[in-house]
């Protein structure tokens, strides 16, 4: 089909449009990098530093000295391994359960979005975690967070759009319930499940207020609190005093530049996974289970 001047002209000015829209959104990113990488006199030389006169890594070589932070990564990484897989399990179990025949299935559907809609607040959560003993615990940030509403609302969803004849092949083979849920239902949802699974880990590895909540150990707190103990309190002389070398004759890197190293450390193993995942995004839930 033939396209008018003024289709062309359109998709040329989304283009454009879109173009703008990408480089105002990467710049953020890019000034981080540049930032992290700078030296002290280039980071001091001028207002917007868009390009290094020379590119060192003594930001993250003060931050990889520092005990504190090499800890936090390993906490959030257990916390967002663990805390994944906790919420796929229990959300994928829940979701499926209610696609079933099962007794006061319309009650428990009920309470599902009551708690969507009203959310318990603060304080009634905290004084839960520390009457069942989750307190100052890495459970304490992921029992609480278990199931999300409406990730289980619309996981629901794509376990109610397989066809119930699948679920009865299996029957009939010999497959109890929990193998058809196990053999047949997750291969099929694997798309939602990496989707659901790349939301909830990227909330695990963002932990920051339930960390600063519930633990009051600091060895136990999370990447982001000790982003905020040097980005947000200017407290990095504190919370990285293991790094600190008197021996570097004043050629210690200024805050601001520790600050952007740490923030892009922390952002990238997320961006790492994430082009993993994404082909799963496209696919559909029932891709190639029915045939004719």
């Amino acid at each position: 089909m033939k396209r008018t001047a003024w289709e062309k002209l359109g998709d040329s000015m989304n283009i454009i449009l879109l173009a703008v829209v990408a480089l105002v959104m990467f710049f953020p990113f890019y000034y981080i990098v540049v930032v992290s990488f700078a030296t002290y006199e280039d980071y001091l030389s001028v207002d917007l530093l868009l390009w290094p006169k020379e590119w060192v890594l003594d930001a993250y070589e003060y931050i990889f000295e520092s005990k504190e932070f090499i800890r936090s990564v390993g906490v959030t990484i257990f916390v967002t391994v663990a805390g994944t897989l906790v919420n796929l399990a229990m959300t994928a179990s829940m979701a499926y359960a209610l696609t079933r025949r099962l007794a006061g299935q319309n009650f428990f559907m009920f309470l599902v979005l009551f708690t969507f809609m009203f959310s318990p607040g603060i304080i009634p959560t905290y004084l839960i975690v520390k009457a069942t003993g989750l307190l100052d615990t890495y459970w304490a940030l992921i029992v609480p967070t278990a199931i999300n509403a409406f990730n289980l609302i619309v996981m629901r969803e794509f376990f109610t759009s397989i066809p119930e004849e699948l679920n009865d092949a299996a029957v009939i083979d010999g497959a109890n319930e929990l193998q058809s849920f196990l053999r047949v239902i997750i291969p099929l949802a694997k798309p939602a499940l990496a989707a659901f699974g790349l939301f909830y880990a990227v909330y695990h590895w963002n932990t920051y207020f339930t960390a600063i909540l519930y633990l009051n150990d600091s060895t136990k707190w999370t990447v982001q609190v000790i982003l905020r103990q040097i980005v947000l309190l200017n407290e990095a002389t504190n919370s990285l005093s293991a790094a600190r070398d008197a021996a570097r004759a004043g050629s210690e890197p200024p805050e601001e530049t520790i600050g952007m190293a740490a923030i892009l450390l922390a952002t990238a193993p997320i961006l790492l996974v994430y082009p993993f995942l994404q082909r799963h995004f496209a696919k559909g839930v029932m891709l190639g289970s029915v045939k004719g």
